[in-house]
């Protein structure tokens, strides 16, 4: 008893250490997406801030790196939206409530939101499933929403049937002290909507550029268009920060599969201002 109380104190002190954890609820998100919630099985709480990952682990199969996605002022319940697309991440989202899965984490650097100063504009530009690495981020600014003097949220989309959290985006969009914006890339018969990429929205969003900040997350080729629209805008590289969350494996900088020029995006990022990585953000080799 004694042994396993020191296992279970050792993976609370350093996150290198696996820790067994509890689903909790799996909830369908679109297709081939599902949010999984859990709890430590411990029950200890896992605190992360919004922009980090985990390492999640499904037993037999092999593990993945996955960012939070849920409220990082409720860390009794771990958060992360993920999509079925390789063997692991299909393990992980067919888990039903009370099977048990590995975490290790939380790992990485988060959006700078503390550093943000008060009065700032948010532009936040989510492609696709790049909205759940930044939910924990809206949430955050709208907890706090006085500190900021716009919020603004542009969200874009393949299609109306893979649009992420709809309910919640409904709810946002009520807000009188929010702006959100959604399109798809292709509308159907019941979409009433903005049609076009994400991108189609940044001119007319209303933010200064003075003092705007943006953080942005989705596909790469959706990340360079956008932050050139943004630079177009007037936004300052230092001040446009984006999530490279790319080829991670390990999660702790070892076996160099993220590896960004000088940096590990897994050690040093996922999240870099535009200014860090901009030499090597065009490059695909890199």
């Amino acid at each position: 008893m004694a042994a396993a109380a020191e296992r279970l104190e050792a993976a609370r002190l350093d996150p290198r250490i696996p820790r067994m954890m509890r689903v909790r609820r799996v909830r369908r998100e679109t297709r081939d997406t599902w949010t999984v919630e859990s709890a430590a099985a411990d029950g200890a709480p896992a605190p992360f801030r919004p922009g980090q990952f985990a390492m999640l682990y499904a037993p037999g199969v092999g593990e993945v790196p996955i960012s939070f996605s849920g409220d990082a002022a409720q860390p009794d319940v771990t958060t992360h939206t993920i999509r079925a697309v390789g063997p692991v991440s299909r393990a992980l989202c067919a888990l039903r409530p009370g099977r048990a899965m590995g975490w290790r984490g939380p790992y990485g650097r988060p959006w700078p939101l503390e550093a943000v100063p008060s009065g700032s504009d948010m532009v936040i530009v989510a492609g696709g499933i790049g909205l759940a690495p930044l939910r924990p981020a809206v949430l955050r600014l709208l907890a706090d929403r006085a500190r900021f003097r716009r919020v603004v949220l542009l969200y874009g989309a393949r299609t109306p049937g893979e649009l992420l959290f709809r309910r919640e985006l409904e709810r946002w969009r009520s807000r009188l002290d929010m702006e959100v914006e959604v399109t798809v890339d292709y509308g159907d018969a019941e979409w009433r909507g903005n049609v076009g990429v994400v991108t189609v929205l940044i001119p007319r969003a209303r933010f200064d550029p003075a003092r705007g900040v943006a953080l942005v997350c989705g596909p790469e080729v959706m990340m360079r268009f956008t932050v050139a629209d943004l630079l177009k805008r007037g936004l300052p590289p230092e001040r446009i920060y984006i999530s490279q969350e790319r080829n991670m494996h390990c999660g702790v900088g070892l076996c160099g599969r993220c590896q960004l020029g000088p940096y590990f995006v897994c050690r040093d990022g996922p999240v870099f201002s535009f200014a860090e990585v901009e030499r090597f953000f065009t490059i695909r080799e890199v």
